[in-house]
């Protein structure tokens, strides 16, 4: 069973696809491959071969767009393909302020000055 990419972003209530999300390889997450049969460790170094590792101490987090996640189910030997966009967000900041470092730009007419938004 598939899903046409078409499809998908018709029920998305808001979609969040540009092409910047395409310029690194995504976060690679695997689940349920800790099996010791040969056919799972294959499937395993497949999956990792085909996008390059990531060094957690040297990767810069506005790099990391996407996320693939392949969950295999051992009992039906069936592979579950979910692939999500990550944003990364200001935390512990004020609303206004969140805005501004997400480069949106507030209705500031009903405010005295800037220090009000902050």
């Amino acid at each position: 069973q598939y899903s046409l990419i078409k499809d998908v972003v018709s029920s998305l209530k808001r979609h969040r696809m540009h092409e910047q999300q395409f310029t690194h390889h995504p976060l690679l997450i695997l689940s349920n491959f800790g099996f010791q049969q040969i056919q799972v460790k294959l499937m395993a170094s497949m999956f990792q071969n085909m996008f390059p590792s990531i060094n957690v101490h040297r990767v810069n987090l506005n790099n990391i767009k996407r996320c693939l996640l392949i969950s295999y189910d051992a009992e039906t030997q069936l592979l579950s393909f979910r692939h999500y966009s990550v944003k990364v967000v200001p935390v512990g900041v004020s609303k206004g302020l969140k805005k501004l470092l997400q480069e949106k730009f507030p209705n500031m007419s009903r405010l005295e000055d800037i220090s009000e938004l902050l």
